[in-house]
């Protein structure tokens, strides 16, 4: 199996327990985009332990903290594409931790809603806007040392 949350690299992984793993996305959305996954390879929420569970909400809300403090972000978009039909790309479960910032977009009304309008993700059609998103060498490090210390 070569699932890129089963086996991340260190450039991209700030934190795990015995339970989840908290990375740095690859094509980020925004800058400071994370994502939160179970340790165990599994694609479909509904078969997740409640423990599980658990433990991901838990790494939404360090992910927030953490996002907080390094990067002062004015909002958060918070979300989980459950099926191929909703966006999901990569089969093993992942929330999405997205900040936002005052005027990233034009029209920031509606949030994750407009995940149901046919148009395309320009963030992935754009190789230079994810580029661009990705955080500095500095940002990366500023997260990692928050996530060492807990």
């Amino acid at each position: 199996m070569d699932c890129p949350f089963c086996n991340p690299s260190e450039e991209v992984l700030l934190y795990e327990n015995e339970n989840i793993r908290i990375l740095i996305d690859s094509f980020p959305a925004n800058r400071g985009h994370l994502l939160i996954v179970p340790k165990r390879h599994i694609e479909d929420w509904r078969k997740l332990k409640e423990e599980e569970k658990q433990a991901i909400m838990k790494g939404v809300e360090l992910a927030i903290e953490k996002l907080s403090e390094a990067l002062k972000p004015d909002g958060f978009n918070v979300g989980i594409n459950l099926g191929e039909a909703a966006g999901q790309t990569v089969a093993h479960i992942h929330v999405h931790v997205i900040p936002r910032y005052k005027g990233d977009t034009n029209f920031p009304r509606g949030g994750i809603r407009k995940a149901v309008l046919d148009i395309e993700d320009e963030n992935l059609s754009l190789k230079e806007k994810w580029v661009k998103n990705r955080l500095t060498f500095e940002e990366k490090e500023i997260l990692k040392r928050l996530f060492t210390h807990i």
